[in-house]
């Protein structure tokens, strides 16, 4: 399978390795279309793929070609991609806010199937919710969601405005996680410890406590109450935690997510 990417950046550079690692593409396969000298330098070496400064080079031939530019390039790059894109190719599009009615309309270009990662993908514990237009041919529709497994958890979805709830939650999500842990870190040191201790403790936890809600599929709450003892230091520490409405701040702070993601998409 023949496979370009538009944009050489740190998530296409996930999609590239897992791609290798599961041997869905070879590196003489694959190409990157890619501005800047030193990236397409540093791809090259480490991925033994061929890079070009030209989009319309690193498409040619490709039967899939990963669309993985920043936000605000899209406008400067979808007129020239769109000219070199044929027919049989598919688009796979891994940017924020670009609707698919955006890309078929910005690239004249029917075939797009529209994916939203999170940067957990790096390391193949990734969340991605993807959909697809419906001139995308059942080969496709598999390939792209053989290539997203390779990155972690794939969640089909035949309703695009899903893709933007998924924006709120799973793709601006690991920030909220890592504040929570950046908080809990802190409250270690507050309380005496030294940071590296405090870290140790903060990361396992949150990390544990995934697992444990994963594995056992009990809901939250009641594995919540399971750590609650009446009058314990828990029920002293979540009773601060409702004080400043920690649950609804979260709750809000997704919804206001969403509602950026759907203004992004125009």
């Amino acid at each position: 399978m023949k496979i370009s990417f538009v944009g050489g950046g740190v998530m296409a550079e996930a999609i590239l390795g897992g791609i290798l690692d599961a041997c869905i593409a070879e590196s003489q396969d694959i190409r990157i279309g890619e501005p800047v000298e030193a990236r397409r330098a540093y791809l090259s070496d480490k991925y033994g793929v061929a890079c070009h400064a030209s989009n319309a080079d690193a498409v040619a031939e490709a039967s899939l070609v990963a669309l993985s530019v920043k936000p605000q390039n899209l406008p400067d790059v979808m007129p020239g991609l769109g000219r070199a894109l044929a027919p049989s190719q598919t688009v796979l599009s891994i940017i924020a806010g670009a609707r698919i009615s955006t890309l078929v309309d910005g690239l004249d270009h029917q075939s797009v199937v529209r994916v939203m990662p999170n940067t957990p993908a790096q390391i193949r514990a990734g969340m991605a919710v993807w959909t697809a237009s419906p001139s995308v041919p059942t080969g496709a529709v598999e390939a792209s969601r053989e290539i997203l497994r390779t990155l972690g958890e794939e969640v089909y979805v035949a309703d695009e405005k899903l893709i933007d709830m998924a924006t709120a939650l799973s793709a601006s999500g690991p920030a909220y996680v890592f504040l929570f842990i950046e908080a809990l870190i802190d409250a270690g040191v507050y309380l005496g410890m030294s940071r590296d201790m405090a870290r140790t403790l903060a990361i396992q936890t949150v990390s544990g406590s995934a697992k444990l809600v994963q594995d056992t599929g009990r809901h939250p709450a009641d594995l919540k109450d399971m750590v609650t003892s009446p009058g314990g230091t828990t029920a002293e520490a979540l009773l601060t935690l409702d004080r400043g409405a920690f649950k609804g701040t979260v709750i809000e702070a997704v919804a206001a997510a969403y509602e950026k993601s759907k203004a992004l998409g125009g």
